[in-house]
């Protein structure tokens, strides 16, 4: 049994005339009796009774036409989704991440959007310091990426998203030490700091390095999101996001030294020349929904 079978069999039971139907489906009339003796054939009954003036349908026929419409009723909406998922984007998009919590970046609305926006597009995200994300999108490797940096980055497509600023969170323990001292003396505890290239190694530098000072970094850790937890744990100071810094030292679960901050910027990347392109247009105009863009930088 074949669509076309189906169709020649509907538009002769429409019309009640071969001569008719042909037309209509810009057939021969031997064409459209040979689909309908091969459905028939195919069915193993006769679906009209033929005359030299028309062909009348037969009861069978008759039960079986309802069934047949559907059927080609549905073949037609395969077919136009089809054709309309031809014209959608497809592939895998290779998006970048900073190691900072997923509800600040607001990921899982874009995925939402995404899937249903873009439900032929398949998403994979990777977590790398920020300068591994700028030159992975450089080089092609990533199509795109959330970045956090003091300033835009050069040589990139760039869209601002927010400000962010971080305040120096201090474990209760270690506090008392500097109620007397500066600079020098918050230098000299112990620090945590993200993996080289991130932006908290990039603003905990410089933040120090202003006054000409180093931080006595004892870790290392590419999870800064849980700087956090490490602080409250006692395991030496960071530089967290200002509003879990002040939700935190609100339930004393570490302290927060002066009013020291360091600022930057949330932004999402491209390569120039993938800033036109139907898929790299389509994120932006979900970043832009999703955090209310205007011509100002967004801040909280």
């Amino acid at each position: 049994m074949e669509i076309n079978q189906l169709k020649a069999f509907v538009t002769v039971a429409r019309l009640s005339n071969l001569t008719r139907a042909a037309e209509a489906l810009c057939l021969t009339q031997p064409a459209v009796t040979a689909q309908i003796k091969a459905l028939e054939q195919s069915l193993g009954l006769a679906l009209f009774e033929r005359s030299s003036r028309k062909m009348a349908i037969t009861k069978a026929g008759e039960q079986l036409l309802p069934t047949a419409e559907q059927l080609l009723s549905l073949a037609t909406q395969i077919k136009t989704t089809a054709t309309e998922l031809q014209g959608e984007l497809s592939g895998q998009l290779r998006l970048g991440i900073p190691g900072e919590h997923l509800d600040f970046l607001r990921l899982g609305e874009l995925v939402q959007r995404i899937h249903h926006g873009l439900p032929l597009i398949e998403l994979e995200t990777m977590i790398m310091p920020a300068d591994t994300l700028s030159e992975h999108v450089a080089t092609g490797q990533l199509q795109a990426a959330f970045i956090i940096s003091p300033h835009p980055p050069l040589d990139v497509f760039w869209l601002p998203i927010r400000s962010v600023s971080f305040r120096v969170a201090v474990p209760v323990t270690l506090y008392p030490q500097l109620k007397l001292g500066g600079w020098q003396e918050l230098a000299q505890l112990p620090w945590l700091d993200g993996p080289l290239g991130s932006h908290i190694h990039y603003l905990l530098r410089d933040l120090f390095e202003r006054r000409g000072l180093t931080p006595r970094v004892i870790m290392h850790n590419d999870s800064m999101a849980h700087f956090d937890t490490l602080v409250r744990a006692g395991a030496g100071c960071a530089l967290i996001r200002e509003e879990i810094a002040l939700q935190g030292a609100q339930k004393n679960h570490f302290a927060i030294w002066g009013h020291a901050k360091a600022d930057a910027l949330l932004g999402f990347i491209s390569a120039n020349e993938n800033a036109q392109t139907p898929l790299i247009m389509a994120l932006v105009s979900m970043l832009k929904d999703i955090w209310s863009l205007d011509s100002t930088i967004n801040s909280i």
